[in-house]
């Protein structure tokens, strides 16, 4: 794989840092199964709807989540697959069962 450009690895560096944050990688996953309200994301994680709204401006401009209006509500979903599977990679890899390997501390 060939190595990004700076301009590139500035965007991956931000979207790292911002799905370092546990409230706004929770906002992203619980966006994964597709459309959702602000009010029920606020219910799935923990979080008042106001620091909800607060970091889903975030991750739009990162374009890690889309919006779509419906009436008064705004939904909102991953923004494309490539976020939908890293994430669940991420998450799968982070669920698995942890085998010792030789070069690993006791």
């Amino acid at each position: 794989m060939p190595l990004p450009d700076e301009n590139h690895l500035s965007v991956i560096a931000e979207t790292y840092r911002l799905l370092g944050d546990p409230t706004r990688l929770k906002i992203v996953l619980t966006c994964l199964d597709g459309p959702i309200a602000v009010g029920d994301i606020a219910k799935a994680t923990g979080a008042s709807q106001s620091l909800v709204s607060h970091h889903l401006r975030l991750l739009r401009a990162a374009r890690l989540v889309r919006g779509t209006r419906r009436n008064k509500q705004v939904f909102y979903q991953a923004a494309d697959d490539h976020i939908a599977n890293m994430l669940a990679d991420m998450v799968a890899h982070a669920m698995e069962e942890h085998e010792p390997h030789e070069d690993d501390d006791p």
